[in-house]
C-alpha cells in the first residue's frame, strides 16, 4: 500500500532506506528498499489499526503500523521493527502467519500477518500516529482505510482464520534417503528436527500448501517412535510428539486434533499408504518425504 509522502524526519542518523524509490514513469514510493507493515490480530476477532495523522499521506485514514525497510532487512524484521516502533508491539510477542506482497516493479510493500502471542496494548511511541486501536473485524470496513489497506483488506480477511498445519511421519522421513539412519537412529531424526524447526522459523512458500499470498508459517508436529523417541530437539516452535507405541496411531490423533481444530490445510507427511488413506478419511491432504525434503 504505497505511502507517497515520508514520515518527519526521526531522530538521530538516518537509515539509506528513509528514502524515495522511484520508478521509471517517475512514480514516487517511500522505502528506498521497500516497505513493510504489520497486520496483527488479537486471536479473539480483532485486529491493531493505526490512525494516520493528518499531515501524512491520506492522512486521518486508518491502516496498519509499517514503513521504509532498512538497508539489508528483510521485510519480516522491518514490519516488526516498524510496528515497535509505532506502536509499542513486542517483536517477541507476535506468531507469524504469512505474507502478503504487492510488487510495483521498482517498490515492494509487504503485509506481514501475526497474531498475538500474549496479550498487550498498543501505544503511541512516535508522531505517526492520531489513534491506535484493537477494532473487531467487522467493524474494519466501517472506518475510512488508507487506500492501499482498503484494496488489500478483503483478501486479508478471507483468510484471517486460516491456519495450516503440517505433521510429519518422521520413521518414514528420515528412512526415505539412504544416509546411514539406522545406525544412529535418534541422531537422524535429531537432524530432521533441526530442518523442521529452520523451517518452522523461515515459513514455505505459499504454494507448497496451496494457499495464496508469498509465504506462509505453518503450525507443526513431528511424531516420533522407537529409538527415535531420544532425538534431541525444543519443542518450541514444533510440537514433538515421542509415541508410546505405535507411531502411526499418534499420526492419525494429531491430524484429526488438527482437523477438529479448524487448522486447514492440515497436512500429512508420508509415504505409508494405509496411514494415508486413514488421514485421508479425516481430511487431511497427504506429500511424500520429498516433499518436505524440497523445503529443507
Amino acid at each position: 500500500m504505497p505511502d507517497t509522502t515520508p514520515p518527519g524526519p526521526p531522530p538521530g542518523p538516518r537509515d539509506p532506506g528513509d528514502a524515495w524509490a522511484v520508478g521509471p514513469d517517475g512514480t514516487k514510493a517511500w522505502g528506498r528498499f521497500g516497505a513493510a507493515g504489520l497486520l496483527v490480530d488479537d486471536g479473539s476477532g480483532r485486529v491493531l489499526l493505526q490512525h494516520r495523522v493528518e499531515w501524512s499521506h491520506h492522512g486521518g485514514t486508518w491502516g496498519i503500523p509499517g514503513g521504509a525497510r532498512h538497508l539489508g532487512e528483510d521485510a519480516v524484521t522491518g514490519a516488526l521493527r516498524e510496528s515497535a516502533e509505532e506502536a509499542g508491539v513486542p517483536e517477541d510477542g507476535v506468531d507469524l502467519r504469512h505474507t502478503a506482497v504487492l510488487d510495483l516493479g521498482f517498490w515492494t510493500y509487504t503485509t506481514v500477518v501475526g497474531r498475538a502471542s500474549r496479550a498487550f496494548e498498543p501505544v503511541i511511541a512516535d508522531r505517526e500516529s492520531l489513534e491506535l486501536a484493537w477494532v473487531p473485524v467487522g467493524d474494519v470496513e466501517d472506518l475510512p482505510l488508507h487506500p492501499g489497506f482498503g484494496a488489500s483488506w478483503p483478501a486479508l480477511r478471507a483468510r484471517i482464520e486460516t491456519t495450516p498445519h503440517v505433521v510429519v511421519d518422521a520413521a518414514n522421513v528420515v528412512g526415505s534417503v539412504p544416509d546411514g539412519w539406522w545406525k544412529d537412529r535418534a541422531g537422524a531424526a535429531s537432524r530432521l528436527l533441526g530442518s523442521v524447526g529452520a523451517l518452522a522459523a523461515a515459513g514455505v512458500p505459499a504454494e507448497v500448501l496451496a494457499l495464496p499470498f508469498d509465504r506462509w508459517w505453518p503450525r507443526w508436529t513431528v511424531v516420533l517412535e522407537g529409538a527415535a523417541r531420544d532425538a534431541v530437539g525444543a519443542d518450541d516452535p514444533v510440537s514433538v510428539v515421542r509415541a508410546p507405541a505405535s507411531g502411526d496411531e499418534a499420526i492419525v490423533e494429531a491430524a484429526r486434533a488438527a482437523v477438529d481444530a479448524g487448522h486447514t490445510p492440515v497436512v500429512v507427511v508420508t509415504a505409508d499408504r494405509e496411514l494415508r488413506a486413514r488421514v485421508e478419511e479425516l481430511g487431511a491432504a497427504v506429500h511424500g518425504p520429498a516433499w518436505l525434503r524440497d523445503q529443507f
